[in-house]
Parts: structure tokens; C-alpha cells; sequence
């Protein structure tokens, strides 16, 4: 995940300045590379839902994942919290799959976890939740999906066809 920092700008909404504050690549390559344990809030028992195909990939690429669900007792093998405030433990990133008007409780729950960042996946934005992550020190991540950026930082995209916009001459490592 070393590669060239580049900005997708393709089908995004924000401007020059929101990209940069909300979808840094060097700050998204930093929690790809230093996180370990990722809580992903709303993540679905239903193996065909996303949320869970992005829970798998996590785990398969060595991350722990922590779910997130009002109801489920494991999701993943791994033991679910109804909230973030339910998580015991601090977690790298709190990667949100819920909708926009919950993110604020979301935020202020991952805040309180000393969680070192938050993501809102594809279409979920909330900037003045962002902001205030931003504010209390956190990282936020808004609009991108945290497989295809690990898959795009990490070569994966590239050999299946998608353009990642990632610059290289250094051959996939296996």
C-alpha cells in the first residue's frame, strides 16, 4: 500500500476541498496500513449483502472485525455489540453501513471509544459528523468503500480489470 497517492474523481460529489479533507489518500493508505481492528456498524447476517462480503474480505486480508448489530449474537464468528458504546475495547476504525441521520450517535459512540477513526461507506455522507470527528481528533473517511480501497491500494483491483488510478511499475506481490 505504498503506491502513488492519486484521487479518484470519477462519480464523486465533492469538491477539490471536501476531497481532500474527506478522502485523503494518504490518510486512507495510514488506516489501511496501521489498522487492526475494524467495528463495522450494520453489519448484516445475510452473506449476500454488502456489508458482510466487505465484513469477509477484512477478515480474510488479517484484520479482526468487531460487528456491530442490534440483535445478532455472531456475525463472522466474531462476538456482535448493539453499539459502539457496547464495544469493551477501542477499535482502529468504526466503518459505518447505516444511514446518514444515524451517523452523529455513530460518531459520538466511536468518539467516546477512542476509536482512532471513522468511515462512511459508499453514499453515506455526513459532513458535520465528519467534522466533528475531525475535531476530536479522529480521522473521518466519507463516500468510499474500505474494500476497494484496500483492493486499490493493495493491487487487488488492478487484475480485475478496474481502473484504480494507482500509478506502478512494481509487479503484485503474492
Amino acid at each position: 500500500m505504498d503506491g502513488l497517492a492519486c484521487s479518484i474523481t470519477l462519480n464523486t460529489r465533492f469538491d477539490a476541498e471536501q476531497r481532500r479533507r474527506y478522502q485523503d489518500p494518504r490518510t486512507i493508505q495510514r488506516l489501511l496500513r496501521e489498522a487492526k481492528t475494524i467495528a463495522i456498524v450494520g453489519l448484516s447476517t445475510e452473506k449476500t449483502k454488502a456489508s458482510n462480503m466487505v465484513a469477509s474480505y477484512l477478515q480474510d486480508e488479517g484484520y479482526r472485525i468487531v460487528p456491530v448489530h442490534p440483535k445478532a449474537s455472531a456475525i463472522l464468528g466474531e462476538k456482535c455489540y448493539p453499539t459502539v458504546a457496547d464495544i469493551p475495547f477501542p477499535v482502529d476504525v468504526v466503518d459505518i453501513f447505516r444511514p446518514a441521520h444515524e451517523v452523529p450517535e455513530i460518531v459520538e459512540q466511536a468518539i467516546a471509544n477512542g476509536a482512532r477513526a471513522v468511515w462512511m461507506q459508499l453514499r453515506i455522507v455526513h459532513l458535520e459528523a465528519a467534522d466533528r470527528a475531525i475535531e476530536a481528533g479522529l480521522f473521518a473517511i466519507v463516500d468510499r468503500c474500505i474494500k476497494m480501497e484496500h483492493g486499490r491500494y493493495g493491487g487487488q483491483l488492478h487484475w480485475a480489470g478496474m481502473n484504480t488510478e494507482v500509478v506502478t511499475s512494481r509487479k503484485r506481490s503474492t
